[in-house]
């Protein structure tokens, strides 16, 4: 340890030495997710441009190299000297931290890169970055190396079309920053794109893949803006009305839009942003509009006696039972909450919001009364499952926390009082639990076996599921409660493993489990405290040597390094299923904390994971069948 500590200790991090000494604090993680923000930040400054009326077509390239280019035909970066730093403006945007039009300088009337350190933060994290203006009928170039080192001071290169405008950037990430991995991932490029033309009506984005043999290219234009939105998330649902509802209104500088539409499923989808930003932790302008859609579904349910004066009014959560919603705001100065600018914060647009979007909604319902009774209907099934569902909640409740387990039977319980190190395995069956048990460490690992395949939550309201007896001990060995009285400070486990067989039910049985996480606890996934166990398919024996492996693919690869004497000599066993595994087996494959290998269960996009779930788990059956036909030949382990 040094004792000295003066002012030699002290370092000042000059330009962009910070970024790449500190990369997390501006992309959050060098892995995937940090690699595919560098492109998000250079997108977003072409998406300003479109936000400020200046820009119609972007195009994104994903060249042979791995670099990516993006092309936009807005303004183009200023070219001239700027006064306070000396140089060019396109060097001082690329190089010098918080520089940007987007601090009230009259560039942009509202944009989602607030702090001017996207393009600099890319060019110092990359190999090499060269950026090309297009205006005054000239092209300017200018080309960055080693994160962020000028080596061409910008010039004029060449002559355009006068009517040509614009920006296009290319830069290659830097593999000493992003060591796991700089291989761009088309898919996670195409949603967000898609995303971004959803809530930018009339933009083209084109993308294009050139790493391919074959190569990929799809356009991305929707002028119908949210109502396209809504019409896309909720294509794999039965619609209850065809018309989509769509309001629209600006009031004090702030720009709402909702666009809404009702399914018959029981879940909800309820998407919100700022300035294209994902608001996914809510904020004032979701407050705004979810407080007045109630107010305007309980109004026009009295005004219209479909609602008796003796009945309980409808909650939020009545009302939003099949509910498909896009709320878009734009805003000259949002004040985010959290440094992922997860949830909006401006106390004002709590009111606007519900000003612009109360007025609409009511207009709609009175000019659409059938609509507006299909969703009452909707709302008042909602509300007698909810009462149902209370009723139900309160059989799960006891006094003892885990009284009604124990009173089963079921629940193995661990010794330690310190649910930081507590793991509760969920297993199926009274086999599999002996198994279990027996391979357990007792003093951290519970063991929770249910009966086969749970309910189906996505075709079932909540009063139905709280009914099921396999739901309710898992509702109450969590000990978080659910709904409105979930607190996950009261979680019993640092870990829910979900231990099922290495087969195709007992990847059905994940599914289901995994469903009702997602819908009912989805903060569990959130936080990380949701895996899946894998315990392997296959033990391979030959003389004292056992090699376990996960499945077809690693048993083949792994008989391939054996001798050929060795070989004919191997002893391939395929593991029926926990319950008939050695309990010393399962302890040193899937359960030894110091062996194991867990997969933790992520939620990278909420949207792609609500939508997979109703395609698996939902009530339409043209999706799944379709979803199946598509991906069924890179399923390379399917065990039938």
């Amino acid at each position: 340890m040094n004792e000295h500590y003066n002012e030699k200790d002290i370092q000042i991090l000059e330009g962009l030495e910070a970024v790449k000494k500190r990369p997390g604090m501006y992309i959050g993680t060098t892995s995937s997710k940090g690699l595919h923000h560098l492109i998000w930040e250079i997108i977003d400054n072409a998406i300003d441009e479109a936000m400020a009326g200046y820009c119609d077509d972007i195009e994104i390239i994903i060249n042979k190299d791995n670099s990516l280019t993006v092309k936009d035909d807005g303004r183009g970066i200023p070219t001239g000297i700027h006064e306070k730093t000396g140089i060019s403006t396109v060097e001082t945007v690329y190089t010098i931290l918080h520089a940007g039009g987007k601090f009230g300088g009259g560039g942009y009337k509202v944009s989602g890169g607030l702090h001017g350190v996207g393009a600099s933060v890319v060019n110092a994290l990359s190999s090499w970055l060269e950026v090309y203006v297009y205006h005054n009928s000239k092209v300017h170039y200018m080309k960055f190396e080693n994160g962020g080192d000028p080596v061409t001071p910008l010039s004029i290169i060449d002559e355009c079309d006068s009517n040509r405008t614009g920006t296009t950037v290319t830069f290659k990430p830097n593999p000493d920053i992003f060591k796991e991995t700089t291989i761009f991932d088309y898919d996670i490029i195409k949603n967000k794109v898609r995303e971004l033309a959803f809530l930018n009506k009339g933009l083209r984005i084109l993308l294009l893949d050139d790493r391919e043999i074959e190569k990929k290219k799809e356009e991305f234009l929707y002028n119908g803006g949210l109502v396209e939105y809504v019409k896309y998330l909720n294509r794999n649902n039965q619609s209850i009305h065809d018309v989509i509802i769509n309001t629209e209104g600006e009031k004090d500088g702030v720009f709402i839009e909702v666009a809404l539409q009702y399914n018959n499923s029981y879940n909800n989808t309820l998407l919100s942003f700022v300035n294209n930003i994902n608001t996914h932790d809510g904020g004032t302008h979701e407050e705004g509009v979810r407080n007045t859609l109630t107010r305007a579904i309980n109004n026009y349910a009295k005004n219209s006696k479909l609602l008796k004066d003796n009945d309980d009014t409808f909650t939020g959560d009545d009302v939003r039972e099949g509910l498909v919603m896009v709320i878009s705001c734009k805003h000259p100065d949002p004040q985010f909450e959290g440094q992922t600018k997860g949830r909006l914060g401006n106390i004002e647009v709590r009111k606007i919001a519900s000003d612009v979007f109360g007025q609409e909604i009511e207009r709609f319902f009175l000019e659409n009364p059938d609509v507006a009774k299909k969703i009452v209907e909707k709302s008042m099934l909602a509300s007698r499952a909810r009462i149902a569902a209370k009723k139900a909640r309160e059989l799960s409740r006891t006094k003892g926390g885990l009284d009604l387990t124990n009173q089963w039977g079921k629940l193995a319980d661990c010794s330690s009082k310190d649910p930081f190190e507590r793991e509760l395995f969920i297993v199926e069956g009274d086999s599999a639990m002996g198994s279990a048990k027996l391979g357990r460490n007792p003093k951290t690992q519970a063991i929770l076996p249910i009966k086969g395949k749970i309910i189906n939550v996505e075709k079932s309201r909540l009063d139905k599921i709280l009914s099921n007896e396999e739901i309710r001990s898992l509702i109450t060995a969590f000990g978080t409660s659910i709904g409105d009285e979930f607190d996950i400070a009261k979680l019993r486990y640092n870990k829910i493993i979900l231990m099922t067989d290495a087969d195709v039910d007992g990847a059905h049985i994940r599914t289901l489990l995994l469903t009702f996480l997602y819908r009912f606890f989805k903060p569990l996934i959130e936080n990380g405290h949701v895996y899946a166990a894998q315990p392997p398919l296959f033990k391979i024996t030959h003389g004292k040597t056992v090699k376990y492996v996960l499945n077809d693919q690693e048993k083949d690869d792994y008989l391939e390094t054996l001798p050929e004497d060795i070989r004919k000599k191997t002893n391939i066993n395929r593991q029926k299923g926990l319950g008939e595994m050695d309990a010393i087996d399962l302890r040193v494959t899937t359960m030894d904390i110091n062996q194991r290998i867990l997969l933790k269960i992520n939620i990278d996009d909420a949207i792609l994971a609500d939508e997979m779930f109703t395609i698996l788990m939902g009530e339409e059956v043209e999706p799944r069948r379709k979803f199946i036909e598509e991906n069924a030949l890179n399923v390379k382990n399917l065990d039938i």
